[in-house]
C-alpha cells in the first residue's frame, strides 16, 4: 500500500514562512514526478509546484520566487519551502505522486493571516 503523508501546515502571519513535508511509503518515490497542489475554500485545486526525479522543478506563476520544492530520495520525502507568505496562499496543501498510477496525500492546512 502506497501512502503519502503531509505535515508542516499551520497558522502564520503574512510575510512568514512554513515548510511542508510529504513522506512517502513504498518504493515508488524515487521514480517519477512529485508535486504540491493547494485548494482554497470555494476554489478548484491548483498546481503549485512539481519536481522530476532528476530535480527539475516548475512553479505556478503566483508562487515563483517565494516557494521552493525539493526532494530527498533517500528519505522518500518531498518538501515545499514557502516564504513571504500571503493571505491568498491560504488553503489545504496536497502532495501528489504523478505515477501512473497517481497517489494523493490527505492534505495539510495552511492559513496565512493578514
Amino acid at each position: 500500500q502506497v501512502q503519502l503523508v503531509e505535515s508542516g501546515g499551520g497558522l502564520v502571519q503574512a510575510g512568514g514562512s512554513l515548510r511542508l513535508s510529504c513522506a512517502a511509503s513504498g518504493k515508488i518515490f524515487g521514480i517519477g514526478t512529485m508535486g504540491w497542489y493547494r485548494q482554497a475554500p470555494g476554489k478548484q485545486r491548483e498546481l503549485v509546484a512539481t519536481i522530476l526525479t532528476g530535480g527539475i522543478t516548475d512553479y505556478a506563476d503566483s508562487v515563483k520566487g517565494r516557494f521552493r520544492i525539493s526532494r530527498d530520495n533517500t528519505k522518500n520525502t518531498v518538501y515545499l519551502q514557502m516564504n513571504s507568505l500571503k493571505p491568498e496562499d491560504t488553503g489545504v496543501y496536497y502532495c501528489k505522486h504523478f505515477g501512473p498510477p497517481e497517489y494523493w496525500g490527505q492534505g495539510t492546512q495552511v492559513t496565512v493571516s493578514s
